[in-house]
């Protein structure tokens, strides 16, 4: 048996059990994304949802859909594989306004229903196989479209988040009855960063949440995330030989901006965590005009060239292209981060120096390292030479210790 069917089994079960007590849960006053009264944020993460599509994976008793769609004006679909699940829902809510429910797969569903303007999993997602559920939901929600997914990160037994995309054993509890046994994807928050960016979806944040008992092991994560634009059509494209060109070299900047809250870094649509900066332009744009120009299109941020201080220049090597970085501080400016239309990175924030985010781009990484050699930080090594007005004599930027 599949893991898949395993958990179809489970909850048709679950189901079984919960519909001969005639059990329904209350149509809750807030929504929460923790088993935990109060933890966490509300409906709020999803935006405005008024008179918006947004799909309830599975939905379960349907007290979830039920609530966005009564306090906050919300168009609700709940999809539901488990058919006593499904029965539970319509038995208590098939009148609500605004709600429906369907009893189908997820992934077939979306392949033909049309688009969605958000969608949320409260602890279900980690039941289905994300290597399936995220191109099919990637397929299934507008471009710019928020993902919230609630998910179990540290189970009862104390087991950390897995580091590999293969589910594991868990099982269901249930009062005066025996547990059930499921396979869930218990995955590291990293790992379903990586995941999201792979199916084309852009990772906001990631929290994690303990239980309110501090003697409970438990912890849920919860993933704001947002599907991207469509990428334009390919134009096609061919070799002017069969012959590998030659290595050639590629420059750019990355500028440091250290504010009270920390240093300034945004997030690619590729996951990674980045300094203000890009390539230097060919037409003999000096490394100050490039920090300036850059910072205002990747930040709205406005500077001028004599608030440029240039750090030194940091060499490496990446499948044959010599990549020359000059990293730079940025000591004024005027405006507040903004992430730009039409710019690769966004979503600017400040970090404190003494808690910066995992998952750095690893140019902004050797230019953060060659500015404070002491910053705890991993990544491969680069040869830095510090200018006359620094330090004069060059080194290497290796990894931490």
């Amino acid at each position: 048996m599949t893991a898949e069917d395993t958990n179809t089994r489970a909850w048709q079960i679950y189901g079984q059990r919960q519909l001969a007590r005639a059990y329904t849960p209350p149509v809750p006053d807030r929504l929460g994304w923790t088993p935990w009264e109060g933890i966490g944020p509300g409906a709020e993460i999803l935006g405005d949802v008024t008179g918006r599509r947004v799909l309830d994976i599975g939905s379960g008793a349907g007290h979830h859909a039920v609530h966005l769609a009564q306090a906050h004006g919300a168009r609700i679909t709940g999809i539901e594989l488990s058919p006593t699940q499904h029965d539970r829902a319509i038995s208590a809510h098939v009148d609500v306004p605004d709600v429906e429910f369907v009893q189908a797969d997820v992934t077939e569903y979306l392949a033909d229903a049309e688009p969605f303007d958000a969608a949320y999993a409260i602890g279900t997602l980690a039941f289905i196989d994300p290597h399936r559920s995220l191109p099919a939901l990637r397929e299934g929600l507008l471009p710019g479209a928020p993902l919230i997914l609630s998910l179990l990160h540290t189970d009862l037994h104390g087991r950390g988040p897995s580091t590999q995309v293969a589910p594991r054993e868990q099982t269901i509890l249930l009062r005066d009855d025996p547990p059930l046994p499921t396979q869930m994807w218990v995955l590291a928050p990293q790992l379903w960063e990586d995941l999201l960016t792979e199916y084309g979806f852009r990772v906001e944040t990631i929290d994690l949440f303990p239980h309110p008992d501090e003697s409970a092991s438990v912890i849920q994560q919860l993933i704001r995330a947002r599907r991207l634009p469509d990428r334009p059509a390919l134009v096609s494209s061919r070799p002017r030989s069969t012959r590998a060109p030659a290595a050639h070299a590629a420059v750019g900047v990355g500028a440091i901006l250290l504010g009270e809250q920390g240093i300034l870094l945004g997030r690619h649509r590729r996951g990674t965590l980045e300094l203000p900066g890009g390539s230097v332009e060919a037409a003999g744009e000096s490394f100050e005009d490039a920090v300036v120009r850059e910072l205002a299109e990747e930040t709205g941020l406005v500077a001028r060239t004599g608030d440029v201080e240039l750090l030194g220049t940091l060499v490496d090597h990446v499948e044959g292209v010599l990549r020359i970085t000059v990293g730079a501080q940025v000591h004024a400016w005027q405006g507040q981060p903004t992430t730009q239309p039409d710019e690769s990175v966004g979503d600017w924030a400040w970090y404190p120096l003494d808690h910066l985010p995992d998952g750095l781009f690893v140019c902004s990484a050797q230019i953060l390292t060659a500015w404070r050699p002491d910053l705890p930080i991993d990544h491969t090594p680069a040869h830095f030479t510090a200018f006359a007005h620094c330090t004069p004599a060059p080194r290497t930027v290796d990894r931490l210790a």
